[in-house]
């Protein structure tokens, strides 16, 4: 299979990998779409997950977690059929290499099945940020009808997901993000918080308090103490990337939490459902080619992706 693998930072390289037997419970699956997330590049570059993931991962190191495709081989214990189309999401905790490579070896609870009205290019932006907005809305405060939600960092993967899951929750929501993306962020239904306007927490405070804050920006822009002074009273705030600066609040403050947006069946399946009834509309700003996969990490790592980056094997 045709894999891409990150040796060091600067080096990522296209190899031919072999492709292993299946073992009992796995499947194989053709990938068609591969959903880029910043995580991909810090498993060599984060301070926390650059350290962990090496550990776990198997070699050589290939990067990426989300992707959309067909399954091509199925082992014993497997109830999908060879040409089903699902979407799903790779760990590298079960030994398995990462989605940028032209075939993935997965688990059931790791897929849902994808009907054909959602396109593999729009199916691989699911799984990670999708994951993680649906768990940040329900850690601590579970986020319902009438609430009001204040995501820091709107305009990403997440942030989109974030808005739209809330909205799709019946909430109210406030999205921080710059001018260009304004039209952005109000169509995914949120009301904006332009940033290039002056304090964006010092406006989201005229909207608050807020039981839910998703932040989705470090902490050296929107420090936790201020964002934490928008809490309504048992609310919860959600730290997504944190810093090591973070870590005390994360520990001792009962309203401050972090996640790791791992899918699964049951998240995948409703997010697939949300983009069917119309609720979900991931935006993607570009495709790349599996061979340019260099120039789309890089592109995410200037950290200001509007909605969504793919590669195609």
């Amino acid at each position: 299979m045709r894999a891409v693998t990150l040796s060091s930072r600067s080096e990522v390289r296209l190899v031919e990998l072999p492709s292993r037997p299946l073992r009992r419970g796995e499947f194989r699956v053709a990938v068609r779409a591969i959903g880029v997330n910043p995580v991909d590049w810090k498993i060599r570059e984060d301070r926390f997950i650059g350290l962990v993931y090496p550990l776990v991962a198997p070699r050589p190191l290939v990067p990426g977690n989300d992707f959309a495709g067909e399954v091509i081989e199925v082992s014993e214990g497997v109830s999908l059929r060879v040409g089903e189309r699902v979407v799903g999401s790779t760990d590298p905790v079960r030994g398995q290499h990462g989605s940028y490579a032209s075939e993935v070896i997965v688990r059931m609870d790791q897929v849902a099945s994808l009907p054909d009205a959602v396109s593999f290019e729009v199916a691989s932006a699911l799984p990670v940020p999708g994951a993680t907005a649906l768990r940040a809305l329900r850690i601590r405060h579970r986020v319902v009808a009438g609430d009001r939600v204040l995501v820091l960092g709107a305009s990403g993967g997440v942030g989109l997901m974030s808005v739209q899951l809330a909205r799709r929750a019946g909430a109210e929501v406030f999205g921080v993000c710059s001018a260009k993306n304004r039209a952005l962020v109000e169509d995914a239904g949120a009301r904006v918080i332009d940033y290039t306007e002056g304090d964006p927490l010092e406006a989201a405070r005229a909207h608050g308090p807020f039981p839910k804050i998703i932040q989705l920006v470090p902490s050296t822009t929107y420090p936790l103490a201020r964002v934490r002074s928008l809490l309504a009273p048992g609310g919860s705030l959600v730290v997504v990337a944190p810093e090591p600066r973070d870590v005390p609040s994360i520990l001792l403050r009962r309203e401050v939490s972090t996640l790791l947006g791992t899918a699964r069946r049951r998240h995948l399946e409703e997010l697939v459902e949300g983009v069917l009834a119309g609720d979900l509309r991931p935006h993607l700003e570009a495709s790349y080619p599996l061979e340019r996969a260099a120039e789309a990490i890089a592109r995410s790592r200037e950290g200001h992706v509007r909605g969504k980056l793919w590669l195609v094997p």
